[in-house]
């Protein structure tokens, strides 16, 4: 085919720019191979000062691959862009509240020493784990190299966070004696029945079953004693109660500080009673909560009042949606099973202060 001359003109133009693009997407897409990429590089000199054999990461980080799926996935989390009724859906279904229950009947022993030993109920813990994974169901698909590689070395602002998580999985793995590649997770790189991400692998996982190996990918026992020791370790109050439901207006009312999961409850029951909403009588003026603003619908707000165990729930996934999904999951698992559920809502108690 004859191409006149302008249109030949952007005909080379859009194959250059073609040419261009395929490049840089083929040079992301190479290995972090540490012998051409200078970050990985850094990461392997460091990691090898500390132990972890050098030839082992240059094997594991050039077998990393970069992966655009995973950038696009973390743009477009479910906690960014839904209304609690949206979120709750995902998360509040039958066999999701059934399973949970069979769950904790399956591994009752678990669960029990669990709560014996970190003051957790086993619906909170079971909630947890069906939030992430339906009771170790859907794991992940992505190849946790790969997700944390990209994410370290590509993420426009987390790159350091995630730099330090990409570190922790290789000593974990070589701790542990695994195949890095063969791991596979979250696009964010959280791991088995608990998605938990490298470090807090690395802090709070533990060998419940006592066989030597602390393993959250197969293990239903190890899982269900990290996701407690997490919790105990971040403060849970045995006994307490999560949340209180409260009447408020219309719309959230200005100068209250709704939804701020990244610090413990502190606003005083007195001012969110001047604010508008209706604070349990047994609770004192100076009692300190964490008010929580859900969109249950369009502008149908609907609001909760969250006590430190709430907060505690955030320490898992900072995010007041998600801590309200386990909540009411739990709270669901345990109607199912026929128990009383006064430790997730209190009215008529006065609870520990923050």
């Amino acid at each position: 085919m004859t191409v006149s001359s302008p249109r030949r003109k952007r005909w080379l133009t859009w194959l250059a720019s073609g040419l261009l693009a395929w490049g840089a997407t083929t040079a992301l897409a190479a290995d972090f191979d540490p012998q051409r990429h200078a970050e990985a590089q850094r990461l392997m000199e460091e990691l090898a000062d500390k132990g972890v054999d050098r030839d082992w990461l240059q094997a594991a980080l050039s077998d990393a691959e970069f992966r655009q799926p995973v950038l696009d996935a973390m743009a477009g989390a479910a906690e960014h862009r839904l209304r609690w009724d949206e979120y709750r859906a995902i998360f509040l279904d039958a066999p999701r509240i059934a399973n949970g229950a069979a769950f904790i009947e399956a591994h009752s022993q678990a669960f029990e020493r669990a709560e014996a030993e970190y003051g957790v109920p086993p619906e909170v813990i079971a909630a947890i784990i069906g939030v992430e994974t339906r009771y170790g169901g859907v794991t992940g698909h992505h190849r946790v190299l790969d997700s944390l590689a990209t994410l370290a070395f590509h993420h426009p602002s987390r790159g350091r966070f995630f730099r330090g998580e990409l570190a922790a999985f290789l000593e974990i793995a070589f701790e542990e004696e695994r195949a890095p590649g063969s791991l596979t997770g979250s696009y964010a790189g959280a791991m088995g029945y608990p998605q938990f991400i490298p470090t807090s692998y690395r802090a709070y996982a533990v060998d419940f079953d006592g066989d030597g190996i602390r393993d959250l990918w197969t293990n239903p026992v190890d899982a269900i004693g990290s996701v407690a020791n997490y919790l105990a370790e971040h403060g849970w109050r045995a006994g307490e109660p999560i949340y209180h439901q409260a009447e408020g207006p219309a719309s959230p009312p200005a100068g209250i500080d709704f939804n701020r999961a990244a610090r413990p409850p502190a606003v005083p029951s007195a001012a969110l009673a001047a604010a508008g909403l209706e604070v349990p009588d047994a609770l004192a003026d100076a009692h300190r909560l964490l008010p929580v603003a859900l969109e249950d619908g369009e502008d149908n707000w609907r609001y909760v009042l969250g006590e430190y165990n709430f907060y505690v729930i955030t320490r898992y996934n900072h995010s007041h949606l998600y801590a309200m999904a386990v909540t009411e999951l739990a709270e669901a698992i345990t109607e199912v099973r026929g128990l009383d559920a006064h430790w997730l809502e209190a009215t008529d108690t006065t609870p520990g202060d923050v």
